[in-house]
């Protein structure tokens, strides 16, 4: 059965499509600039990379270039061979607690949410839409990067807040990344061989959160109401004393929607570094002795060892630990600092294992009390697998 895991930006829309249940990767590929000039699109099929520069206009463009593709290329010779699309959504508010079919009432309420995620899932909805359209035989499902951490008790999704605003305006915490955090609970678990564990899990890129996880189950995550909470990351503040905010806004007479723009896309690496939101460029300016980079890498990493320290007395202990996304599978300085950091908790790191990139590896000692693995997260392999289960 052949799936299709999309994943839509307000400008783009990057796919994989699957040979399932044998979970083979027939293609993948990347639609940029979409409704932009300069528009282009990349495909990778057996190991080689093509890219073209077209016009996209819009998403049904992209959805239309992409089905011709798949012909093309011999994926698929009609368009009903395509039985599911997936579809990444990353605010699902406490109404979704695991994939499902995209049905009217599944989108309009995916829009209600849209306040707590604005460009992400309005350019979901984009995707929904189009496919329905190029593709309107096939079975279209939505996969929330919220459902996983629905498990999360109210002792550590409320916030301390009048009760009101919870009651009344929906405000708790969320998470992000749950479908990767799930993914890489699972390969965790596979390689402890046991399912009664407890885990503590990094997903570490331009966006990254630290989640929590027993016996397969989420008890908490560092992202919260939107994603702009827990860690430090490429443009996001993380956390921060509230009345920062009010204070600058005063003293700047900064609007709220300029203080949300400088808060997640203005501060983190950015905003610290003043060089850039990329860890890669951080990690060069080290090396040139740019000192504001320096502290970037140290707060950076800072915050993520603290959230590693509080869920590891949240859990009462850890099975395993790992790293992934983009800093978290390809920065050997960055875990590396991370682990020096949490050498009191027995972790000791294998420098030569931890001197690669991209691979699932143990990157710690035999003789380490807690091992550390790289896990290079695959959502959509989640995407393909719950829509392939709901084709069924």
């Amino acid at each position: 059965m052949k799936i299709l895991s999309v994943n839509c930006g307000s400008s783009s829309l990057k796919f994989k499509m699957y040979e399932m249940p044998e979970e083979e990767v027939l293609i993948s590929g990347l639609f940029e600039r979409i409704g932009e000039k300069a528009s282009e699109y990349t495909i990778k099929l057996n190991g080689e990379k093509y890219s073209k520069e077209v016009e996209l206009p819009n998403h049904k463009i992209a959805f239309e270039i992409l089905v011709d593709e798949l012909k093309k290329n011999n994926i698929i010779k009609k368009l009903d061979e395509i039985k599911g699309v997936g579809h990444r959504i990353v605010q699902g508010g406490d109404y979704f607690d695991k994939t499902v079919i995209a049905s009217d009432d599944v989108v309009a309420k995916i829009d209600e949410l849209a306040t707590l995620a604005p460009l992400h899932n309005k350019a979901a909805i984009t995707g929904i839409n189009a496919a329905k359209e190029v593709i309107p035989n096939a079975t279209e499902t939505v996969v929330f990067d919220t459902a996983f951490h629905q498990t999360i008790e109210p002792v550590n999704f409320l916030y301390a807040v009048p009760y009101e605003w919870y009651t009344d305006y929906k405000v708790r915490k969320y998470g992000a990344h749950g479908t990767s955090h799930k993914y890489i609970a699972s390969r965790l678990n596979a390689l402890l061989g046991r399912t009664n564990t407890k885990l503590i899990t990094c997903h570490i890129g331009s966006g990254a959160s630290v989640s929590a996880i027993k016996d397969g189950v989420c008890i908490d995550t560092s992202m919260g109401l939107t994603p702009n909470a827990g860690l430090i990351m490429g443009t996001r503040c993380g956390d921060v004393d509230t009345s920062i905010l009010t204070y600058m806004m005063q003293k700047k007479d900064i609007s709220p929607k300029e203080m949300d723009t400088i808060l997640n896309k203005k501060s983190g690496l950015l905003g610290i570094s003043g060089v850039s939101n990329d860890s890669r460029d951080i990690e060069e300016g080290i090396a040139k002795g740019n000192e504001r980079c320096v502290l970037a890498q140290k707060m950076y990493v800072g915050k993520i060892i603290d959230y590693i320290a509080m869920y590891y007395f949240e859990l009462g202990g850890v099975d395993a630990i790992a790293f992934s996304a983009g800093v978290g599978e390809n920065s050997i300085r960055t875990r590396m600092d991370i682990m020096e950091g949490l050498k009191v908790l027995g972790i000791v790191p294998d420098v030569d294992a931890n001197n690669s990139r991209g691979e699932e590896k143990l990157i710690t000692t035999n003789d380490s009390k807690v091992p550390v693995y790289v896990i290079p997260t695959d959502e959509e392999l989640m995407i393909a697998r719950d829509t392939y289960n709901l084709c069924n």
